[in-house]
């Protein structure tokens, strides 16, 4: 898979979780893939400084990424 196919599979598992981050206030954006392993995404809106945000981050964005991209190894919000 290329970078830029990998992108988009990272870009469709964000658009698959964001309406749930979005009912409750929040948003997300892809802010860059490394190596192909490590991706690192902003959380927005009431996201920020939630305090299930990495409960979140872990078990609903990271999961839904991994079922999209296998070789994601990581998920890593960075504040604004």
């Amino acid at each position: 898979m290329t970078s830029e196919e990998l992108k988009e599979k990272v870009e469709i598992a964000l658009d698959e979780i964001r309406p749930f981050l979005q009912s409750d206030g929040g948003d997300i954006s892809l802010l860059s893939i490394e190596d192909d392993k490590l991706v690192k995404v902003q959380l927005k809106g009431a996201c920020v400084g939630c305090s299930v945000n990495q409960m979140t981050l872990k078990s609903g964005v990271e999961m839904t990424i991994k079922k999209h991209a296998p070789q994601i190894e990581q998920v890593v919000n960075i504040d604004a």
